[in-house]
C-alpha cells in the first residue's frame, strides 16, 4: 500500500492546514455569493413577465428595459388587434411614486403598474379576487406587493398615506388590497393601480401614450409567425417580442449592460484570483518547509512527475476540504438573504451551480499548485544539502 503522502504533508502542521481550509473556504462563499446574486439578478427579468397573461411584448425602441421605458402611441396595439389570432391587447403604464412611509414620514420610491381595470393583465391570483377588482376602480387606491421592503411602512388595507410622482405632484392614498411579486433589483417595491388613478398621480401624463402593449393570441396560434407580421406592419417606433426575447433582452441589460451584473462578475473573478493566492502561500510555504524532504526523494530516484502529483495531490484535498465548508456556509447566506430581502430577491441554491463553484475550486487549487510545483523540480539535491 502506498504511502499517503500528500495528505501526511498537509496534516503534519494541523495549524497550516486550517488556515490553507479556511481560505479556500472563504473563496468558495465569495465564488457563491456572486454568483448567486448574477444568478437572482438574472431571474427578476422573468418575475414579472411570468405573472402576465400576454404571449407579445410591444416596447418602445428607445427603452433598454422596463424601468426605463417610452411611452409610445396606445394606437399600435389597435393595431396589432387587427392581426388574425390575436384574442385581444391591453395597454400597461409604468413608472414610479415616492411612497410615505406613514411612521416615519420618510419617502422612498416605488415601482408603479397601472392596468385598466377590466384587462385581466396579471396571473397573481390575489388580482382575480372580487374585492381586489372592485378596490382597483376607487379614486386614489392602490394595490401594494407584500414583498415590499418594510422601509415603506405597513401595509395595513385601509391605510392611508401619500404618495408623489416625480413631477412632485402629492395626492393622498389608499392601501385597497395586496399582492405577491416583488421588485427584485428594479425596486424596493411596487404597486398596482388603474389607470385613471395613474393619471391623477402621473398628470398630466395622457393615457393615450402606454409604456408597454401586451398581446394575448387565441388558443393554438404560432407567436412567432404573429410577431412577423407585427414587424411588417407597426413602424419602427416600437420593438415587438416574445415572451422569451423580452426576457432574455432584460437579462442581457442587466447582466451585461449595467454596473450591477459587472459587479458580480468581477466579484467571481476577483474571488478565484483570492483563493489562488492563498492556496499558493500555503503550499508554497509547505514545500519551502519540506524541500529537504522533496529533493531526499529526488536523490533517491523519484522522478519530478512523482513529486509533481504529490503537490497537485495536496491542492485536490484542500480544494475538496475547503469546499464544504464554504458550501454550507453559503447555504446560511442564501436563506439569510432571502429573509433579509422578503422573498423579493429570488436568491437560491443550484444544482448546476454547486458543480461548476467545486470544478471552479479544484482548478483554483490546481492553478497554486502548478505555480508552487516549479519549486520541487527545479530544486537541486546537490544544492540543498550544502
Amino acid at each position: 500500500m502506498k504511502t499517503p503522502l500528500a495528505w501526511l504533508n498537509l496534516v503534519h502542521n494541523r495549524t497550516r492546514l486550517l488556515v490553507a481550509i479556511t481560505g479556500v473556504a472563504f473563496a468558495v462563499i465569495l465564488v457563491f455569493m456572486n454568483l448567486g446574486f448574477l444568478g437572482a439578478l438574472a431571474k427578476t427579468a422573468s418575475i414579472f413577465y411570468n405573472q402576465i397573461d400576454a404571449n407579445i411584448y410591444l416596447m418602445s425602441s428607445q427603452a433598454l428595459e422596463i424601468s426605463t421605458s417610452k411611452p409610445f402611441p396606445i394606437e399600435r396595439i389597435y393595431q396589432a388587434a387587427g392581426i388574425d389570432g390575436v384574442e385581444r391587447t391591453m395597454p400597461l403604464y409604468v413608472g414610479y411614486l415616492q411612497w410615505r412611509n406613514p411612521q416615519t414620514h420618510l419617502s422612498r420610491a416605488m415601482f408603479v403598474f397601472a392596468i385598466h381595470p377590466r384587462d385581466l393583465v396579471f396571473l397573481l391570483p390575489d388580482l382575480q379576487l372580487p374585492e381586489t377588482q372592485t378596490a382597483l376602480l376607487r379614486p386614489n387606491t392602490v394595490l401594494i406587493d407584500r414583498l415590499s421592503r418594510p422601509e415603506f411602512g405597513p401595509q395595513t388595507i385601509g391605510l392611508t398615506t401619500e404618495a408623489r410622482s416625480t413631477r412632485g405632484l402629492g395626492r393622498q392614498v389608499q392601501i385597497g388590497g395586496q399582492y405577491t411579486l416583488g421588485g427584485g433589483f428594479v425596486s424596493d417595491g411596487t404597486l398596482i393601480m388603474s389607470d385613471q388613478n395613474f393619471r391623477r398621480f402621473f398628470d398630466p401624463f395622457p393615457l393615450h401614450q402606454i409604456n408597454l402593449g401586451l398581446v394575448k393570441l387565441k388558443e393554438g396560434v404560432d407567436a412567432l409567425q404573429v410577431v412577423q407580421k407585427l414587424r411588417q406592419i407597426l413602424p419602427k417606433d416600437v420593438l415587438v417580442m416574445t415572451q422569451d426575447e423580452i426576457i432574455a433582452r432584460e437579462r442581457n441589460y442587466w447582466i451585461s449592460a449595467t454596473s450591477t451584473g459587472f459587479i458580480f462578475a468581477m466579484g467571481v473573478a476577483v474571488s478565484c484570483i483570492v483563493g489562488v493566492v492563498i492556496i499558493y502561500q500555503i503550499l508554497y510555504t509547505d514545500i519551502s518547509n519540506q524541500l529537504i524532504q522533496y529533493a531526499t526523494l529526488k536523490a533517491m530516484g523519484y522522478r519530478s512527475r512523482y513529486l509533481f502529483s504529490i503537490v497537485i495531490q495536496e491542492a485536490f484535498i484542500l480544494a475538496v476540504l475547503g469546499y464544504i465548508p464554504g458550501f454550507a456556509i453559503s447555504l446560511g447566506l442564501y436563506e439569510l438573504t432571502l429573509r433579509a430581502t422578503h422573498g423579493s430577491l429570488p436568491i437560491s441554491m443550484e444544482f448546476g451551480r454547486t458543480v461548476y463553484v467545486l470544478l471552479l475550486t479544484v482548478l483554483m487549487c490546481i492553478v497554486s499548485g502548478l505555480i508552487c510545483v516549479q519549486k520541487i523540480i527545479t530544486a537541486d539535491p546537490a544544492e540543498v544539502f550544502k
